[in-house]
Order: C-alpha cells, then structure tokens, then sequence
C-alpha cells in the first residue's frame, strides 16, 4: 500500500505540473494579444536569443555536418554507397540534424538565462515591483521572450542547416574527394520543399517551448540561492525533453506518409 500510495502521490504531483504549466501557457497567449507590448524588451529578447547564440550555433553545425559526411561515407564504403553522402547529410542536417542541436543549443543557452534572470529578480523582489508599478510581470517579461524565440530560433535553425550542409561539403571535398559541384548538385536535387518547411516550423516550435519553459520555471522558482539553481537546471531539462518529444511528434506530422 505504501508503494501505491507514493506512486499515486508522484503521479498527481505529475499532473498538477502539466496543469499549471498549460495554465501558463494559455495566460501567455492571452496577454500576448493584449496591449501594452513592450518593444524594447522585445528588442533585447531577439539580441539574446538570436544573434548571441550564432556562434554556438555555427560550430556545431559545422562540426556536427563534417562528422556525418565522414559517418555516412564510412558506412556506405561497406556497400560500395559512398555516393550517397551529399544527399544523406543533405536530408539528415535539415530534416533532424539541424532543428534538434539548434534546439538544445537554445535550451542549454537561452532557456538556462531565462529562468536565472527570472529567478534572481523574484528573489531580489524585483517581480514584487513591477506589481507595484501596476506592470504585469508576463506582460512584460514573458511575452517578448516567447515572441522573440518564435521568430528568431527559424532563422537560426536555417542558418544552422546551411553551415551543417557546408561542413559536411568542406570534409567531403576535401578529405574524401568528392567533386565539389556535383555534390552541391546532388544537394540541391535531393532536397525538398517539404523538408525545408518542416524544418523552420520545427525551429519555431522548439524556440516557443524553450522561452516558455524558461519563464515557466523563473517566475515559479522558490526564493533564495538554491532556488535559482533548481529553476535552471529544471527549465534546462524539461526544455530538452519536450524539444526532443516536439521533434518526435512534428517528425511523425510531417513524414508519416
């Protein structure tokens, strides 16, 4: 009875979570079509999240697209398919590759900030101030977020897909002695309308689960030190875990058929 009683305890303490967490997206939402929208928090969010995080994003695109070129050759020698490396990377960057990295990338970078900056101004009370101020703390710290990760991880996502295609092209021209424009032949034949689309909507998404989850946790966090650091490492790994059942999900939407 014991066991029982804790695993049903576990699982409504579950299901309490998944409640306030889609209560807290639905009040999101709602402001976001409400007035005041502030624009320079806006600014700043698009800054943060998109513009600081092209470095991470660039390298490991670029490592990651010359570690699957090099891969994928190793295993098609085995069938005499080495031929098949521009489209294979091709497709494996921009279908799955690509969207997932850039995804934990913004996790691990911009979803960890969020909730830390979130958590240290309800701790310092700052939260309680902008009560005072008659301000709506989601109004002015949630929704800019969530709008600028929406808008801004797309682009990253696309600009991650190209240096993950360049990187796996500079290894098999280089390294592996492919011709260089027969490879970018066989990567512009090979891909498709559908997994360009299916790509950038899969940055837009992982982008509004990261900006929520790291709001979500922030706002929520309890006060004090070990607070902050239990927000941030919970925002980081519930961000991670649903981008990855995102990914699963919009792959099945989209490639199902």
């Amino acid at each position: 009875m014991r066991f029982l009683a804790a695993l049903g305890a576990a699982v409504l303490a579950a299901l309490a979570s998944i409640g306030r967490f889609s209560m807290f997206i639905a009040h999101t939402f709602a402001r976001a079509v409400r007035r005041p929208f502030y624009a320079a928090a806006f600014g700043k969010a698009l800054l943060q999240i998109g513009f600081f995080s092209l470095p991470v994003v660039g390298l490991t695109a670029l490592f990651t697209g010359g570690a699957l070129a090099l891969q994928i050759y190793a295993g098609g020698s085995r069938f005499s398919a080495e031929a098949v490396v521009p489209q294979i990377v091709a497709i494996g960057v921009v279908r799955e590759l690509g969207p997932v990295l850039v995804g934990l990338m913004v996790a691990a970078r911009v979803t960890s900030s969020i909730a830390a900056e979130l958590a240290t101004m309800k701790v310092t009370e700052q939260i309680d101030a902008l009560h005072t101020l008659s301000t709506d703390p989601m109004q002015y710290l949630t929704v800019p977020r969530v709008f600028a990760a929406t808008l801004v991880v797309p682009l990253l996502v696309a600009v991650g897909d190209t240096i993950g295609i360049f990187g796996g092209y500079l290894i098999s021209t280089l390294r592996l002695d492919f011709n260089p424009a027969s490879y970018l032949q066989n990567t512009v034949d090979f891909l498709e309308m559908r997994d360009i689309i299916s790509s950038l909507v899969k940055g837009a998404v992982f982008g509004t689960i990261a900006a929520l989850v790291g709001c979500y946790y922030g706002l929520n966090s309890d006060r004090g030190a070990i607070g902050v650091g239990v927000a941030t490492k919970g925002a980081v790994v519930a961000a991670s875990v649903l981008i990855l059942a995102a990914n699963f999900v919009l792959t099945e939407a989209f490639f199902s058929t």
